[in-house]
């Protein structure tokens, strides 16, 4: 294997022996054309690794019976079937595993990730002369099995269309390379398929397969009932044929060398089971009990279970199973262990931590919505912090357009000319409108006499007409008046609104007033005409990854945002839809944009094109650019910063909280009969009472029996924070997290545009919740407009990291990039831009061990494997990764939350039932399934996350949005099932999530100088921690509510509005 070279590690001895070293710099263009994923560019720790026990091992024996292959942390070793010290065959930051030998014992193939992402390679059985076999760059490959003859490989290829689940095909390949043949065709995009194996007379190919009923993929699926199967596909007919199912699955066939047996595994209860079927007889024969918990029950692309190994002479079993090595003797069902020892030292990257400063007096707006520019191209309107503001884009100074305080206000299109504004507006009781701003005298005109959830209106080119479409409720609004949704004329003088379709979306007008277009989004993303007498529809365009399309004026040019780019091309129609991309031929299509941009405009003549990137205005200019000159440099480089700031919203004065039991997370500082005393925004002191000076003016809280902590930060949290980019003025998802103490989120995937929104607004006081922090969109590996994210490059990373930035994030959520290369650029790209790097691995065990040594933040999720071993936990004890492993929905078997929904009866929770419409509370707690508690999986991964913890990886709860405010406490007290202590538990809840984003000098702990985000519980956590919701009072940065009202108390006193989803309604 390729080594990196000497003079580039410079190792020191620390505790696990790590080592610092740095990768001399080159240019951008350097770094593009040459990136190696064994010698990425960053920072790096060399790490000792010693074990005799190890994670997730694949087991191969050589034909001649003397020689065992087995893979560990991503590299291969060698030993004698006896077992002793390993022989270490590749040694790279690529990842190494599954191998296999060739029949005539002379050869290896494994998979590798070192050519970029995972593909077949070869090497000699001493690990010389290692080569690529495959060389796919998106359907990726792994689990080589050789043909009886040598002379070919088949693998399993994996397929992603809309999910980055996937499924798999099985792949045939002469040993050599060159051109594949497909084997198995899959039956949809999301079943898995895989662990080929051959048997010895050449004739079949023996695999497993997902084979539950429909055609999509789902977690937590009941194995009791079987999952998997094992099929066999018949070279000669190309036929299939299904060998073994039923109860508790099968997986990872394996026949014997004489073709007599299939060794196999199964499910018995909960328990993975090693199994003997007698291909004659028809014969099951149980074999060994003992084995690791196979993955079928969650997403297993590399293998359900380890690969397993027959002795020569068809005797005894080889596998891996609680750590080790063992071989079972078939006759008498004898069990060994084959001992070995592993010393060597691995490459790993520091994981990316950046400080945060969240202690700001001024909120920057940096998600300008709707960026609209005028006609005359002279001012540029946009909804900033839920109002409309104007501003000259030569001299941006940005002012309220409305003085009105009730409505928030979206949707700004001007009129053609100039004159008039069309916009939305919305009050989460009286619902939403259209109306109509006069720019000369700042009258406002409502257009629609119905309440309803309106979006997108605009103007005919005459002026006389307003198209717009009427949007449904979804999670967060008010269920009536929704329905008879889609897009509406309207008179722009009133009058009755009439339906003219029922799909479509964000209307636009050319040149004339009789036909208006508009997207769609089934099946792919397209631009329909929609005749306004007729109501007829034609399909005109589809664009694949396009996210907004834009007519011109003049109706001769279309520009359209196409994987986050602006393109424009001269508009044309054929009588049938037009498939176009950025990089189309069909026709000439310019790319304006360097950087990402959205919210496209144009200007009244036709020639100037405008979009926005956060709050930069971009602009370019048309003129030339499809005549026969040379013009090249048109693309708009530099945008116009549109921004604007506002006081950060927090009361003046002080405030005690005087007798309680104060739990500070400043390590185990505990303080009975305390005081916590704030000021502002600030706590000011902690300590006992009779240490601290409570001033006479201060606002006095007796909470005595009671425990006063730091409020609950969710590192893993999801919500909506607008619906159809409508912000609720309550939204009841931010006022459950309040009630139960949740004074911060981390959202590692939300839309964009809503959630930045929603921050600022946040920490402006116009709208209540905890603090917002979040990735905005993700970064995603698979295909979907809008989500997908390209990157071939450190430069393509960058673009992606940087749209993000812009608009308010300081994380991103790589999610599933399906190569390595790609996610060590993302990791690069991170570091060079001050960002964090939240991953997404799916449930992949091989692809979560890489993050870990590539650098990333944190895993995300949990691993799937339900125990690790010391392998794994000296490699993740010398990083600096965290681990978020959302019990609620951990990886592997029964999800957490349902456990909850089993032992308690949660539609009954007071606040939940205040806080919480009963149809999205009801359909999941009532009537709820009951499983053993063995079955509930959470219990080994809690065990595994306190294992980590105990040797120093951070540990975070991760309440994925399951079950709003109280996933947070259900998260606690799984991590206390799982052997914490009490206030281990709570640390995950509160300095934990803090020290993981690079907040914990600011939140975290009850400290003087640290910001007020607090909770005070109704009883003593430490005791008993099923008490940790009993939240009664919650503050955030200073704003303190009755965490059963939800009215703001304290210095100010701010009573809640009713909910129209209020029960009492």
């Amino acid at each position: 294997m390729k080594s990196l070279s000497s003079t580039l590690w410079t190792p020191s001895v620390l505790a696990l022996a790590i080592s610092t070293f740095f990768l001399q710099a080159e240019t951008a263009k350097d770094k593009e054309q040459t990136w190696d994923v064994n010698a990425p560019q960053g920072q790096f720790e060399t790490v000792d690794i010693k074990v005799s026990k190890g994670t997730w091992m694949n087991i191969a024996l050589s034909p001649d019976g003397k020689t065992l292959a087995f893979d560990l942390l991503g590299d291969i070793y060698t030993m004698p079937v006896t077992g002793g010290k390993a022989t270490l065959l590749t040694k790279d930051i690529g990842w190494q595993m599954q191998p296999a030998f060739s029949p005539d014992g002379k050869f290896i193939a494994y998979t590798s990730d070192e050519g970029g992402g995972d593909n077949i390679w070869i090497m000699r059985a001493d690990g010389s002369e290692p080569r690529a076999v495959t060389n796919e760059t998106f359907r990726l490959l792994n689990s080589p099995a050789w043909s009886p003859d040598g002379e070919f490989i088949v693998a399993r290829k994996h397929f992603t269309a809309s999910r980055s689940l996937g499924a798999g095909e099985i792949w045939q390949y002469h040993k050599t390379g060159g051109s594949d043949i497909m084997l198995t065709a899959r039956e949809n995009d999301q079943k898995d398929l895989g662990e080929p194996a051959f048997s010895p007379d050449g004739k079949y190919i023996y695999f497993s397969q997902d084979d539950t009923p429909g055609k999509t993929f789902h977690y937590s699926k009941d194995s009791e009932s079987g999952i998997y199967k094992i099929k066999r596909f018949e070279r000669e007919t190309g036929k299939w044929e299904t060998i073994l199912d039923g109860a508790g699955g099968a997986i990872r066939p394996t026949p014997s060398p004489d073709g007599k047996y299939l060794a196999y595994i199964r499910r018995v209860d909960f328990q993975s089971t090693l199994f003997l079927y007698d291909l004659t007889s028809g014969e099951h024969i149980k074999l060994y009990d003992g084995l690791d918990r196979d993955m079928q029950e969650t997403w297993a692309i590399h293998g359900v279970y380890p690969s397993l190994s027959w002795t020569p002479d068809n005797k005894a079993l080889l596998f891996w199973a609680g750590g080790e090595i063992k071989q079972l003797t078939v006759a008498d069902k004898t069990l060994a262990t084959i001992p070995f020892q592993v010393e060597t030292s691995k490459q790993i990257q520091t994981a990316v931590q950046v400080k945060q400063n969240i202690d700001n007096d001024q909120v920057k707006t940096k998600m300008l919505r709707f960026v609209q520019v005028s006609p005359d191209g002279k001012q540029a309107v946009f909804t900033a912090l839920g109002h409309l503001y104007i501003t000259d884009v030569d001299e941006p100074n940005p002012k309220r357009l409305t003085k009105q305080s009730t409505d928030f206000e979206f949707y700004p299109q001007f009129s053609r000319d100039g004159k008039q504004l069309v916009y939305v507006s919305w009050n989460d009781n009286e619902q939403g409108a259209v109306n109509l701003l006069n720019l000369r005298n700042g009258r406002v005109t409502k257009l629609t006499d119905e309440p309803g959830k309106y979006v997108e209106p605009v103007f005919s080119p005459d002026g006389k007409t307003v198209v717009y479409r009427k949007a449904g409720a979804g999670s967060l609004l008010p269920r009536q008046w929704s329905l008879h949704t889609g897009l509406y004329k309207i008179s722009s003088k009133g009058g009755k609104p009439e339906l003219i379709s029922q799909t479509g979306r964000s209307p636009m007008f050319g040149a004339d007033n009789d036909a208006v277009y508009a997207m769609h989004n089934s099946p792919a993303p397209s631009l329909l005409r929609i005749d306004l007498t007729k109501h007829s529809q034609q399909t005109l365009y589809t664009a694949k990854f396009g996210t907004e399309f834009k007519l011109s004026p003049d109706g001769k040019y279309l520009a359209f945002a196409d994987r986050f780019k602006v393109f424009v091309t001269p508009f044309t129609e054929r009588g049938s839809a037009i498939d176009i991309s950025g990089n189309d031929k069909q026709f000439p299509v310019k790319q304006l944009s360097v950087r990402a941009g959205e919210y496209i405009s144009w200007s009244g003549d036709s020639r100037n094109l405008y979009w926005s990137l956060g709050p930069e205005l971009y602009h370019a200019s048309i003129d030339g650019l499809f005549d026969f000159s040379d013009k090249t440099d048109f693309a708009a480089k530099d945008g116009v910063d549109l921004s604007f700031n506002v006081a950060a919203d927090f009361p003046r004065g002080s405030v005690a909280f005087v007798g309680g039991q104060v739990i500070t997370m400043k390590g185990d500082e505990i303080i009975q009969d305390g005081v916590v005393l704030v000021e502002n925004n600030k706590i000011k002191a902690v300590g006992k009472r009779s240490d601290v000076a409570v001033p006479v003016n201060a606002k006095v809280f007796d909470i005595t029996g009671k425990t006063i902590m730091p409020g609950l930060f969710d590192a893993h949290a999801h919500g909506s924070q607008g619906s159809n980019q409508i912000t609720p003025q309550q939204n009841w998802q931010n006022y459950a997290s309040l009630a139960f103490g949740v004074t911060a989120i981390h959202d590692p995937s939300n839309d964009t545009r809503e959630v930045f929104s929603a921050s600022e607004m946040q920490q402006a006081g116009i709208i209540a919740g905890p603090r917002i922090f979040s990735t905005g969109t993700i970064l995603y590996g698979a295909e979907g407009a809008g989500y997908t994210s390209h990157i071939d490059s450190l430069e393509d990373a960058k673009f992606h990291l940087q749209r993000l930035q812009k608009a308010g994030a300081f994380s991103v959520k790589s999610y599933n990039q399906p190569r390595r290369n790609q996610r060590q650029q993302v990791i690069q790209a991170a570091r060079e831009l001050n960002m964090l790097v939240v991953p997404e691995g799916g449930s992949l065990m091989q692809h979560n061990l890489t993050m870990i040594v590539d650098g990333h933040t944190t895993i995300e999720h949990a691993l799937p494997a339900a125990k690790v071993y010391d392998d794994v936990k000296q490699l993740w004890q010398a990083s600096k990764t965290a681990y978020t492993p959302t019990l609620v929905v951990a990886y592997g078997g029964i999800w957490g939350e349902n456990y909850w929904y089993e032992k308690t009866e949660v539609w009954k929770h007071p606040k939940m039932r205040t806080y919480v419409p009963m149809d999205e509370l009801a359909p999941r707690s009532m009537r709820r399934p009951t499983a053993p508690q063995h079955h509930y999986n959470h219990f080994s991964v809690a065990k595994t996350a306190k294992e980590l913890s105990d040797i120093g990886v951070v540990t975070n709860i991760g309440a994925h949005g399951q079950r709003e405010g109280l996933g947070a406490h259900w998260e606690i007290w799984m991590f206390a099932q799982g052997g914490m202590s009490p206030l281990e538990a709570l640390k995950t809840a509160t300095i934990n999530p803090a020290k993981t984003f690079g907040m914990d000098h600011q939140l975290g702990s009850l400290e003087a100088g640290k910001l007020a985000d607090l909770i005070v519980i109704d009883g003593n956590p430490l005791d008993d921690i099923r008490v940790s919701d009993k939240v009664q009072f919650t503050m955030v940065n200073g704003r303190l509510y009755d965490a059963n009202t939800l009215n703001e108390i304290g210095l100010r006193e701010r009573k809640r509005a009713r909910f129209e989803l209020d029960p009492s309604l």
